[in-house]
């Protein structure tokens, strides 16, 4: 017994672990399909978002940066239109032209005239310049050649970080040159004034990678080479993004694009980390998603696996109740077959009792008719009243033999006109005694000119017989020594109804229960009592004859239940 107990909790656990495991993981892999995609879609048009708002911001920025240039050296090919190397070779004159251009844009530091040899020979601004030979400088010999020209930034004579405009106007010995230093610092706050999220900055680099700008972030200054510059793109003018991690091993998303001919890289970076915050907001966001969603369905699969599990232990006690109930039941058919067989055979000696007691009056009569007996002795008249007691019982008996034969006799169904007048009182013959003897009134008000209705005699008394038969034990259960009631009553409902009604006293059916009693296997009695299939047998048979069966109840005052049976047609009540 043990051994078998073991085994039976070892399989109910692997049962147990079984249901969880699929109750968590059948829902957990939609659910991981689902932030899965939803988050890479996400994250694949944040991160589009981020590159395509990174890339439009640099192509404004560049076009920004070009525009200044090209306006700083617009205003220089504008001074040398409106002046020829007389007029403008003069302190005066050029010290006017420097204030002009001043005015117009704080970028000028200084102005400077140059002759076709190099030599410098008008100077507006705050070194000592003018004398100096520039026929060796490399930004001399481009502007020459080319006839204007950005430098990259240099220290030159002042020994101060700068780059300079210049253009030309004429050619060989008539040429000269108007050369225009830019501010620096002002330049780098315009390159720098680009602002995105809280770490990104911009930057410009030479083609060998030379810092023309400071980052603000630190790390490479002016003219200093840049050690990520290896990893930036070749020179074309399309806008690059890629991540990268600088020489402290921070991770950077970089924009780059080429201006000023190619020979400048202007480079926007964000950390990664940055630039992609709202990636980071949606990644936490489906974290806390799936982990709440984890949490969920694992304590939901906990909360519905014991549930479940409840149910099943339950439904296994049911089933074993249940089999008990069937061999109850298996058993009361067998001693309801012995009953009918008693019945048969019990019915056999009391036609011999009646033969036996139909002998003795006749005999009676004839000692009477001889004067062999006097009517009015007194052991004559107590024989006479045991043979009334005789008759009067072996009748009963008889009445009830036939009774249980005719509720169990095997034949088929059989649909009649069956009067409720004489249904019922036939049938409540086989309980007076047990009601009697248990102190319970029997009260029938069944009119004598109610119609019929159709149906089979056999299952009508079954019905019957359920229906008084519970009710006896809910008013034994209520009132076990006295004060019982037990009232039939058979009445028309209306015009295409009868309605017969049973009610008691007794005990009364739980709220909860109400619902249930016609469910089958469904009993309230102890084990063994009750087999739970009556009333529902009893619920299909009143349907079968088209009927509907009902019940009240209020627990501790009583409970009624209501047959309702349609009318026989006419046709059929004249048969």
């Amino acid at each position: 017994m043990d051994r078998n107990s073991a085994e039976e909790n070892s399989r109910a656990r692997r049962v147990k672990r079984n249901i969880l495991t699929n109750m968590i993981v059948i829902p957990l892999v939609p659910l991981f399909l689902a932030v899965g995609i939803s988050f890479y879609y996400f994250t694949t048009a944040l991160e589009n978002s981020s590159t395509n708002s990174l890339k439009r911001i640099v192509g404004d920025h560049r076009d920004m940066i070009e525009s200044f240039l090209v306006e700083r050296k617009s205003d220089l090919e504008m001074v040398t239109r409106l002046f020829d190397f007389e007029k403008i070779n003069s302190s005066q004159v050029i010290d006017n032209m420097f204030g002009v251009l001043k005015t117009k844009s704080g970028a000028f530091i200084d102005l400077g005239l140059f002759d076709s040899r190099g030599l410098h020979v008008r100077y507006s601004g705050q070194y000592q310049l003018t004398g100096k030979l520039y026929s060796d400088e490399f930004w001399f010999k481009e502007v020459m050649e080319k006839g204007r020209y950005i430098s990259d930034v240099f220290l030159g004579y002042r020994n101060v970080p700068h780059f300079i405009i210049a253009v030309k106007k004429g050619d060989g010995k008539n040429a000269w040159v108007l050369r225009a230093t830019i501010d620096t610092l002002y330049f780098d706050r315009l390159v720098s004034s680009v602002r995105i999220g809280t770490s990104g900055e911009a930057y410009i680099l030479n083609k060998k990678g030379i810092a023309q700008t400071g980052r603000r972030s630190g790390g490479v200054n002016v003219m200093e080479k840049d050690p990520e510059f290896s990893a930036f793109p070749s020179s074309d003018s399309s806008i690059h993004t890629f991540l990268k991690s600088d020489h402290q091993g921070v991770e950077y998303l970089y924009a780059t694009t080429w201006l000023k001919d190619l020979e400048w890289l202007l480079v926007v970076r964000q950390e990664k980390k940055d630039a992609f915050r709202f990636f980071y907001y949606a990644l936490y966001a489906s974290l806390v998603i799936m982990v709440l969603g984890i949490a969920i369905i694992v304590g939901m699969s906990f909360f519905m696996t014991e549930k479940l599990f409840m149910r099943m232990e339950q439904l296994g006690r049911d089933k074993k109740d249940l089999g008990n109930q069937l061999i109850r039941a298996t058993q009361l058919a067998e001693v309801g077959e012995m009953a009918a067989g008693f019945a048969h055979e019990i019915n056999n000696p009391l036609q011999i009792i009646r033969s036996e007691y139909a002998l003795v009056v006749s005999v009676l009569n004839e000692m009477f008719e001889k004067n062999k007996i006097s009517a009015g002795d007194e052991d004559i008249v107590e024989i006479q009243d045991s043979l009334s007691q005789i008759e009067l019982q072996v009748s009963r008996c008889s009445d009830i033999t036939r009774a249980i034969l005719k509720f169990g006799r095997k034949n088929e169904t059989r649909v009649q006109l069956l009067y409720p007048a004489a249904e019922i009182p036939e049938i409540l013959k086989m309980i007076e005694q047990k009601a009697s003897v248990e102190g319970i009134a029997v009260f029938q008000r069944i009119s004598e000119d109610l119609p019929g209705f159709m149906g089979d005699a056999s299952q009508f008394q079954q019905v019957m017989l359920n229906l008084f038969n519970n009710a006896i034990d809910a008013v034994m259960e209520q009132h076990p020594d006295a004060g019982g009631r037990l009232d039939i009553q058979a009445q028309l409902k209306d015009e295409k109804w009868i309605e017969i009604r049973v009610t008691d006293n007794g005990a009364g059916i739980q709220p909860e229960n109400i619902e249930k009693v016609f469910s089958p296997f469904f009993t309230t009695k102890p084990v063994g009592k009750g087999t739970g299939l009556g009333l529902s047998v009893c619920y299909g048979i009143i349907e079968n004859f088209g009927g509907t069966m009902d019940v009240t109840s209020r627990e501790n005052e009583g409970t009624t239940f209501i047959v309702t049976l349609p009318k026989a047609e006419e046709k059929e009540q004249d048969q």
